[in-house]
C-alpha cells in the first residue's frame, strides 16, 4: 500500500518545515509513504527547504496556477507514481499532519473512498462568529447538493483512495474542496469524516482576499457542480416559479374582465406573457441540460477508462527512483528535461545528452 502526502505550496518557506517534520514516516497498513510538494510558482526558498528535509517528489508551476490546479496536478503525479491513497494537506501548517494515520484508516478498512478531516470549526478560536456561522451554513448547502452529511465540507485535509481519484474530475479554477464532495456524493462514493484539531493560525489565507469573495466564489462552484449533476431540479423549479408568476397576472386580468372593472389591464397581459415565456425557456434549457448531462456521463465513463490505462501497472513510475526525466515526462507538465533538472537540483548522466538537445523555449 503506497501513500502520497501532497503539500501545495506558495511561498511557504517559514511554515513548510513544521509541515514536513510532522508528517508521519510510518503508518500501520501502509508500506510506503512519499511526500509530494507542489510548488505553485513560489519565489522564496520553498523548494530548497523541501529538498533539505528530504523531499524527493515535486510538481512545478512556473507561475501561480491556483489551489484547484495544484491539487489536480499533484493527484496526476501521485497516480502516475503508483499511489494507492493520496492525502492532501496545506503548506501553512493549518492541519495536524500527525493525524494522517487516523485519516487513512477508514480507507484501509474499506469503509470509505474519501475521508475528510473535520476541523470542528465552532471550536476554532480565531474564527469570528460570522465565519463560524457561514462555515456551518456552507457545509449545509454542500451536503444538500451532494446528498451527504458532513460537518466540515470546506476542509482541505483529506484522504482519497486511488479508485475515487480515477472517478473524480476537477474542473473549477478556484478550489477543489466543494466540487469534489458534490461529485463524490452524486457518484455514490463513500465519504467519511474524522474529527481533528487545527494548529494555531500562521498567516492569512492566500486563496481569497476576504470572506465575502470566498463566499461568492464557493457559491459559484457549488451552483455549477449542482447544475451539472441535477439540472432537472434547477430548471424545473425555475419553470414552475415562472409559470406561477404568469398565472397571477393572467388570473388578475380574467377576474377584472369578468367583473367589468374599467380599463384594458394590458399590463397584466404583458407581465403574464413575459413570465410564461420565461417558464417555456426554462423547460427548453431543461431539455438541453439533460442532454448535456447524459453526454457528460458518457464522457466521464470514457475518461475513467483512459485513466485506468494511463495509470495502469505497466505505466507506473517507481517513486523510489526519481529523476529529472520522470519530472519532465509527467503529463501535467510541459517542461524540458533541463528545466526539470534545474528545479529538482540534480542531473542524471542518462539525461545530459537529452538536455543538450532541448531548448529553453519548451519551458511552460
Amino acid at each position: 500500500m503506497r501513500l502520497f502526502v501532497q503539500v501545495p505550496c506558495l511561498n511557504e518557506e517559514e511554515t513548510l518545515p513544521l509541515v514536513l517534520d510532522s508528517i508521519p514516516r510510518s503508518i500501520e497498513g501502509i508500506d510506503e509513504i512519499h511526500i509530494l510538494v507542489i510548488d505553485d510558482g513560489s519565489t522564496d526558498r520553498t523548494v530548497a527547504i523541501a529538498r533539505e528535509h528530504g523531499v524527493e517528489h515535486f510538481v512545478f508551476h512556473t507561475r501561480n496556477m491556483g489551489l484547484a490546479r495544484s491539487f489536480r496536478d499533484g493527484v496526476d503525479y501521485a497516480l502516475q507514481h503508483g499511489a494507492d491513497i493520496v492525502v492532501n494537506t496545506d503548506g501553512d501548517n493549518q492541519y495536524p499532519q500527525d493525524r494522517i494515520g487516523d485519516l487513512v484508516q477508514p480507507i484501509l478498512r474499506g469503509e470509505a473512498d474519501v475521508v475528510i478531516g473535520d476541523r470542528q470549526t465552532k471550536t476554532i478560536a480565531h474564527f469570528s462568529p460570522f465565519k463560524k456561522f457561514m462555515q456551518s451554513f456552507g457545509s449545509g448547502v454542500v451536503n444538500f447538493a451532494a446528498g451527504t452529511d458532513l460537518p466540515d465540507a470546506a476542509s482541505g485535509f483529506r484522504a482519497y483512495s486511488r479508485e475515487s481519484l480515477v472517478r473524480l474530475n476537477v474542473v473549477t479554477q478556484f478550489s477543489y474542496c466543494m466540487e469534489t464532495i458534490i461529485q463524490a456524493g452524486n457518484k455514490r462514493l463513500r465519504i467519511g469524516s474524522v474529527p481533528v484539531t487545527t494548529n494555531p493560525k500562521t498567516r492569512e489565507s492566500r486563496l481569497f482576499k476576504n470572506i465575502f469573495q470566498h463566499m461568492a466564489r464557493s457559491g459559484q462552484a457549488i451552483m455549477r457542480s449542482y447544475v451539472m449533476f441535477k439540472p432537472h431540479v434547477v430548471f424545473m423549479t425555475l419553470a414552475v416559479l415562472f409559470f406561477l408568476g404568469a398565472a397571477i397576472p393572467f388570473g388578475r386580468f380574467l377576474f377584472l374582465t369578468w367583473t367589468g372593472v374599467a380599463g384594458d389591464h394590458i399590463q397584466s397581459l404583458i407581465l403574464g406573457s413575459s413570465m410564461l415565456v420565461g417558464s417555456l425557456l426554462c423547460l427548453a434549457l431543461l431539455v438541453i441540460s439533460d442532454m448535456l448531462h447524459t453526454n457528460r456521463t458518457l464522457l466521464e465513463d470514457s475518461l475513467e477508462r483512459i485513466k485506468l490505462l494511463q495509470y495502469g501497472p505497466d505505466r507506473v513510475v517507481d517513486p523510489n527512483t526519481v529523476s529529472g526525466r520522470d519530472l519532465a515526462s509527467h503529463p501535467s507538465l510541459s517542461v524540458s528535461v533541463r528545466a526539470a533538472e534545474h528545479h529538482f537540483g540534480t542531473v542524471d548522466a542518462g539525461t545530459q545528452g537529452a538536455d543538450a538537445r532541448v531548448s529553453d523555449s519548451e519551458v511552460a
